[in-house]
């Protein structure tokens, strides 16, 4: 039996032209999503401002300027200042990329650790029960109260911060996965993929994970989004990062004291954290209606 070298080319060829139209369809799908577009608009504009926070800050985010402690928002400080003189316009800037930064590092940890623990519970079913009562048992506790109360055990910092977010998400993740690998595992591919004797770790990576991914990646969406607003909840209550560390949680509370004469001290950041998780929420929206439509069609039929 020949093969036709050129046939099988062509047969390639034909599979990656196929695989670049379905990336190509999938992005016009996804740019021409209102939600999603209004979203990256927003959460890139933060993400802007935290890039860039060093050219942008008009002046140093710590440094007190007595002469004109608490001075509304005027040309030479367009948010204003707070009660040491600082500008409040250099503190968010400098803000925002201590939020992100807490944000990329939970979704980063979040991510890693809820697909190990989802896909190890889903692929091998004799520990699902067990981990995921462990699950469960850390979903019974309201997720804000529960990072609350580790960050305030642990000490304020960024870190701890960090890890007390992680512990809160990281179950909500793992049960999507899980449910992804439930779902994925049953199709014919990966039945097949076993009776050719294809190894754990293939259909694991190769086919099982591959297929789970777009649900983990809406998933992770929101948890972005909630953790930017966690992180503000954690530092306006002290368990956060530590001033002077500039964060808009603690800008936020330090602007407590001030609310009658100087309410620009709380209100310029909370904007900017309304605006980080109300674009992670809508990009998230879009993503979940351009990989599933039929999310869509459901919520526009109701």
């Amino acid at each position: 039996m020949t093969v036709d070298n050129g046939a099988v080319g062509d047969l390639a060829k034909e599979m990656a032209q196929a695989r670049w139209r379905r990336r190509a369809d999938f992005f016009r799908r996804l740019l021409s999503h209102r939600s999603f577009v209004i979203g990256l608009c927003l959460f890139g504009l933060i993400v802007f401002l935290a890039i860039f926070a060093d050219l942008l800050a008009p002046f140093d985010p710590n440094k007190n300027d007595y002469r004109n402690i608490l001075a509304p928002p005027s040309a030479a400080h367009w948010l204003g200042t707070d009660g040491f003189g600082r500008d409040i316009l250099s503190r968010i800037v400098h803000g925002t990329r201590v939020s992100l930064r807490i944000g990329i590092v939970v979704v980063i940890t979040t991510g890693v650790l809820g697909t190990f623990i989802g896909t190890f519970a889903g692929y091998v079913r004799w520990t699902d029960t067990f981990v995921m009562r462990i699950m469960d048992g850390l979903m019974a506790f309201p997720g804000v109260l529960l990072a609350i109360a580790l960050a305030a055990a642990l000490g304020p910092s960024e870190i701890n911060a960090i890890i007390a977010l992680t512990v809160t998400f990281t179950p909500r993740t793992a049960r999507v996965v899980r449910a992804s690998v439930l779902v994925v595992q049953r199709q014919p591919y990966v039945e097949a993929a076993i009776a050719a004797g294809a190894g754990h770790a293939r259909i694991i990576f190769r086919y099982i994970l591959a297929n789970a991914l777009s649900p983990l990646i809406v998933q992770l969406t929101f948890v972005f989004a909630v953790s930017i607003l966690a992180e503000a909840i954690l530092s306006f209550l002290g368990v956060g990062p530590p001033p002077p560390l500039p964060s808009l949680g603690n800008i936020i509370a330090e602007g407590r004291a001030y609310v009658q004469e100087a309410s620009w001290i709380s209100f310029f950041p909370g904007v900017a954290i309304a605006c980080a998780v109300l674009g992670l929420n809508l990009m998230g929206d879009g993503l979940r209606d351009v990989i599933d439509p039929r999310l869509r069609n459901v919520r526009e039929a109701g």
